[in-house]
C-alpha cells in the first residue's frame, strides 16, 4: 500500500469518527432535549439561529458555488452551448422536487385523516404573534402562559429535516469524492482540513435540527451514522476511480449536485430561517446570531478555501 493511499484511508477514518463525535453532542446531551426555563428556551433559540446562519453560508458560499463551477466545467468539456440557464434550471428542479414531494406527503396524511402536519406554515396565535406550523404534538405555549419567548420545539417538520439530511448527505459524498480523487498527500490533507472544520459545525447544526423536529432518538442515531459515512463513501469511490483508471461520470455527478443544491435552497429558506425569524421575541439578537453563524462559516471558507 503506497503512502498516498494510507493518507486517504487515515482521512476517511478521521472524518467518520469526528463527524460522529460532533453529531452526538446535541443528540445525546439531555440539555438539548429538555423543555426548561425561559433562559433555556432563549439559549436554544439562539443556538438554532446560529445553525441557521451556518446553513445559509453552506448554501450560498459552498454548495451552490461548487455546483455551478462543476456544471460549467463539465458543460464546457462537453461543448454544450446554450443561452438557456441550464445550471439554474437544474437547481430549480431540485427545489420543486422537494416542494411537490412534501405536498404529496401532506395530502396523503390529510386523506388518511391525520392532522399531524395540516397546520399552515405560518399561523397566527391568540395574542397575534406569528407562529410556525408543522407539529404533531405542540409544546406548551410559553407566550400565553406568561413567558415571552416563543420556541415551539415541535414546529420543525420531520419531513423537512429528512430532506435536509438527504441533501447534506449527497453533498458530503461529493466532498469525499474530491478527497479521493487527489493525487498528492498535501492536497488531500488540505481539503480534508477544510471539510473537517466546516462539516463539524454543520453536523452539530443538523443534529440540533433533528432533535428540534422531535425525531425519535433511534432515527437520529441512524441519520448521524449514515451522514458520517457519506464522506468516507465518497473517498472510497474516489480511491476506486483512481486505482481503476475509470471515468468518474462527471456530468451525472454535476446534475446530482444541482438537484442537491435545489433541495438545500428549499430547506434553508422554507424551514430553517422562517422558523426562528417568524417566532416572537429577541428578533435583533436572533439576526445577530444568524450573522455570527454565517460569518464563522464564511471566514472558514475564506481562510481554508
Amino acid at each position: 500500500m503506497d503512502h498516498l493511499l494510507q493518507v486517504k484511508i487515515g482521512v476517511l477514518i478521521g472524518l467518520l469518527l469526528l463527524t460522529l463525535l460532533f453529531g452526538f453532542i446535541p443528540a445525546r446531551l439531555k440539555w438539548f432535549r429538555d423543555i426548561g426555563t425561559e433562559f433555556h428556551h432563549q439559549v436554544l433559540s439562539f443556538i438554532s439561529c446560529f445553525a441557521g446562519g451556518v446553513f445559509l453560508a453552506a448554501c450560498l458560499l459552498d454548495i451552490i458555488p461548487d455546483y455551478l463551477s462543476d456544471i460549467s466545467a463539465e458543460l464546457s468539456s462537453q461543448t454544450v452551448q446554450s443561452s438557456f440557464p441550464l445550471p439554474e434550471f437544474i437547481m430549480a428542479a431540485g427545489f420543486f422536487m422537494v416542494l411537490i414531494l412534501e405536498k404529496i406527503v401532506l395530502n396523503c396524511r390529510e386523506i388518511r385523516g391525520s392532522h399531524d402536519e395540516r397546520a399552515p406554515l405560518l399561523t397566527e396565535s391568540r395574542n397575534g404573534h406569528v407562529q410556525h406550523g408543522h407539529g404533531a404534538v405542540r409544546g406548551p405555549d410559553l407566550e400565553s402562559s406568561g413567558h415571552h419567548v416563543h420556541v415551539d420545539f415541535q414546529a420543525h417538520s420531520p419531513f423537512r429535516s429528512f430532506i435536509l439530511f438527504l441533501s447534506l448527505s449527497l453533498h458530503s459524498v461529493f466532498e469525499g469524492l474530491a478527497i479521493g480523487l487527489q493525487s498528492t498527500d498535501s492536497k488531500v490533507l488540505e481539503i480534508c482540513a477544510a471539510i473537517l472544520i466546516h462539516k463539524s459545525i454543520i453536523v452539530f447544526s443538523l443534529s440540533l435540527k433533528l432533535v428540534q423536529s422531535a425525531v425519535p432518538s433511534a432515527w437520529i442515531t441512524a441519520y448521524l451514522f449514515i451522514f458520517a459515512l457519506m464522506s468516507p463513501i465518497g473517498i472510497a469511490i474516489g480511491i476506486s476511480v483512481m486505482e481503476a483508471q475509470l471515468s468518474a461520470g462527471a456530468l451525472i455527478q454535476a446534475v446530482l449536485e444541482g438537484l442537491a443544491a435545489g433541495t438545500f435552497i428549499y430547506i434553508t429558506f422554507m424551514e430553517i430561517l422562517p422558523h426562528e425569524l417568524n417566532s416572537a421575541g429577541n428578533q435583533l439578537l436572533k439576526v445577530i446570531f444568524i450573522l455570527v453563524g454565517f460569518s464563522i462559516m464564511a471566514g472558514l471558507m475564506f481562510f481554508l478555501g
